[in-house]
């Protein structure tokens, strides 16, 4: 595989016909300089005595500075450009997923095995049983992942052409990480009953549908929907994986600073998609004081056995029109803050306001609930959703591996327990000696994390009674 080189989300590669006199690329160098674009490689594609062509790749702070750099070059002496391109387009260009079969048709005898004639045995054979599917077609190891483009990554409501790009780059992450194929379905219509009626027409193809950037509060009604008409697991990743891995990292904090989950305080605010999974999960672990809060305020509070009782429609125990106090009073004594709402809402007096040995968890993207350089001085551990700083929760390190369970025990959902097992998992895969401050949750690169998440995952499907197969699994190998 072709290196790509290190990220940048405004690298561009301007190719420019230079006249071949000294001074001339010193000119480009020092506009690049001024406008504060860090230069990179620099390549001579082609030279003559009187015209040198260069390709020069550079930094720029946002695409509006680009193109600005672009016509300042443009405009220089003896310099043209003469094209431009953006590496992350580049990238993405003809898209970044394809099929491939497994066995060349290289014969007639071999197209005669994997299509008519042959392949009428094996249907007639599917058609007598329809469980034969799971071992004569791709349906054993594939996943379709559902989205009506409503909630696409942090951007909003884009419609499902702009959510196929990230669509596809989850099923990269399938394929790379767990061995699943996975397919992008992108859904033009935002009606949940469309949705839900789409998906169960498509479902006898799939092993597991993945719901993905599907807004609230319609999410919540599709995945209960599909949930109970497909005897296929269902997950909306936005919630569960995401809850799943904010569990693991909780897990190792409180290992790290001595605390058990029973005991402590929690905090959760923004009660959307995610943080309304959140608290289910943290809920169904053990933990027994929990306040939950929105722009309301206060809107989830009662008794551990209360909250515990109704959380598998936590959203009939909000109380949005009688919050209980802000957010700056559910703070005071907490031990534990999980954001999952907007940046830069909470101060150093917010953070003082909690126990000692707090913990921070902010996952609004792409500035945190709190800056970085504050919160690593009033808190005890710190993670956030950014792959730049320390403690990424990333739900990449759960999904693969949840999917890659259900899929080896052939699951008819997952459920409660399975996701339980997964959270556990990913913590246990950081061996105690390890865990730190900084180092609460596995790196997405950590090649045991999806084989662990895979067994715990099965092991639950079996002990639960939704595994139709109840043999391990060693047939689907995750990737080297």
């Amino acid at each position: 595989m072709n290196e790509i080189g290190p990220y940048s989300n405004y690298r561009l590669t301007v190719r420019l016909e230079l006249a071949n006199k000294p001074g001339v690329f010193a000119r480009v160098a020092a506009l690049l300089a001024e406008e504060q674009a860090n230069l990179g490689a620099v390549d001579i594609v082609s030279a003559t005595k009187t015209r040198m062509v260069r390709d020069v790749t550079f930094d720029a702070q946002s695409e509006a500075h680009g193109e600005h750099v672009l016509a300042r070059l443009a405009a220089l002496p003896d310099v043209t450009v003469i094209s431009a391109s953006d590496r992350i387009f580049l990238l993405h260009l003809g898209g970044k997923i394809r099929v491939e079969g497994k066995i060349p048709i290289s014969t007639r005898n071999v197209l005669s095995m994997v299509y008519t004639p042959g392949v009428g045995r094996v249907v007639q054979a599917i058609a007598q049983d329809k469980s034969k599917a799971y071992a004569f077609t791709t349906k054993c190891n594939s996943v379709a992942i559902v989205t009506d483009g409503s909630a696409v990554l942090g951007l909003g409501n884009l419609g499902p052409e702009a959510a196929l790009p990230v669509m596809e780059g989850k099923a990269m992450l399938f394929k790379e990480l767990a061995g699943i194929d996975a397919w992008p379905i992108c859904l033009n219509t935002q009606d949940p009953d469309e949705i839900v009626r789409i998906v169960q027409g498509i479902a006898p193809g799939f092993g597991g549908i993945n719901l993905e950037d599907v807004g609230a509060p319609r999410c919540f009604e599709i995945e209960r929907r599909l949930k109970q008409s497909l005897d296929i697991p269902v997950m909306h990743d936005d919630q569960h994986g995401t809850a799943v891995v904010i569990l693991a990292a909780l897990t190792n904090a409180l290992r790290v600073v001595g605390k058990r989950l029973e005991e402590v305080r929690v905090v959760v605010n923004g009660l959307g998609a995610a943080g309304t999974a959140c608290c289910r999960m943290l809920l169904a672990a053990g933990v027994s004081h929990l306040l939950g809060c929105d722009k309301e305020g206060i809107i989830l509070y009662g008794e551990a056995e209360q909250l515990r009782a109704c959380r598998t429609d936590l959203a009939a125990c909000l109380t949005r029109d009688r919050p209980r106090g802000t957010l700056r009073d559910a703070l005071k004594g907490a031990d534990v803050f999980i954001g999952l709402s907007v940046g830069n809402i909470l101060a150093a007096d917010d953070l003082d306001a909690m126990a000692t040995d707090r913990i921070v968890f902010a996952m609004a993207n792409p500035d945190p609930e709190v800056p970085r350089e504050l919160a690593v001085s009033h808190c005890r551990i710190l993670a956030t959703g950014r792959s730049d700083y320390p403690n990424q929760i990333n739900n990449a390190l759960a999904f693969p591996g949840i999917f890659r369970g259900a899929l080896d025990v052939q699951a008819r959902e997952i459920n409660e327990a399975m996701k339980l097992a997964a959270a556990q998992a990913i913590a246990r895969t950081i061996p105690d000696g390890a865990v730190s401050e900084d180092y609460i949750v596995p790196s997405l690169f950590d090649k045991t994390v999806v084989p662990n998440v895979a067994l715990a995952v099965a092991a639950a499907a079996r002990e639960t009674g939704v595994a139709r197969r109840r043999v391990k699994m060693t047939d689907q190998p995750v990737p080297e």
